[in-house]
C-alpha cells in the first residue's frame, strides 16, 4: 500500500470549546490550506466534529468535492474536567508519563490509542490520500507514534494550522506547512 495521510491541526480559533469558530486570521488560513492542497489528489477528509476543525477544511472539501466525515475520536484530548491554572506544566508531565491522568481527563496513552484507531481504519479503508483534521495535543500524540522524538517541545512549536504528512507503511513523518 502506498497511502499517505496528511494530519492537519485546525486554524486559529476564538476559543477552546467545541463550538468555537475560526478567527478572521483562521478563515484566511483555511483558504491557504485549500490552495496548499490544490495540486494534490484528496480521496477522503476525516475531521474532529469541533467547529474550528470543520471550518478549517471546508474550503478544501468544497473545492475537491470530497465529503467531510466527522469523527468524534479526533476531538481534542481532555486534560481535565477541572480548570487548571498550571495546565501547561501538567500537560508537559503527560508527555513523560503516558499513564498520568488528571480529574476527569484521559491519559496520553488512551488519547493516542483513540486517535490511532481512526488512523488504522482509514489505512484499511477507501482512498490513497487521506486528510485527518484534529487538534494540537492529539496531533502530537499521533506524530509521536511514528517519530519517538516528537513530544512536548514539538507540540509547543506546532502552528495553527499545521500540516504533517505520514507515510504509515514506511513509518515516515514530514512537516509540510511553512508558517507565513
Amino acid at each position: 500500500m502506498n497511502k499517505e495521510v496528511y494530519i492537519i491541526r485546525h486554524c486559529k480559533a476564538e476559543g477552546q470549546e467545541p463550538g468555537a469558530s475560526l478567527t478572521k486570521e483562521g478563515m484566511a488560513h483555511a483558504e491557504k490550506l485549500r490552495v496548499f492542497f490544490q495540486g494534490k489528489e484528496v480521496d477522503r477528509i476525516v475531521t474532529s466534529p469541533y467547529k474550528r476543525a470543520i471550518q478549517s477544511i471546508q474550503p478544501l472539501g468544497l473545492e475537491k468535492g470530497v465529503a467531510i466525515e466527522e469523527e468524534i475520536r479526533l476531538e481534542e484530548r481532555r486534560l481535565s474536567s477541572e480548570p487548571l491554572t498550571d495546565w501547561l506544566e501538567k500537560l508537559e508531565r503527560t508527555y513523560y508519563d503516558m499513564e498520568l491522568a488528571y480529574e476527569g481527563g484521559e491519559t496520553s496513552r488512551i488519547a493516542s490509542e483513540r486517535a490511532m484507531s481512526v488512523l488504522e481504519e482509514v489505512l484499511h479503508g477507501e482512498g490513497e490520500i487521506i486528510i485527518l483534521v484534529t487538534h494540537g495535543n492529539l496531533m502530537s500524540l499521533i506524530l509521536g507514534e511514528f517519530d519517538q522524538s516528537f513530544g512536548f517541545e514539538e507540540w509547543k512549536r506546532l502552528s495553527n494550522p499545521d500540516v504533517y504528512r505520514i507515510k504509515p507503511f514506511r513509518r515516515t513523518v514530514e512537516r509540510m506547512w511553512m508558517e507565513d
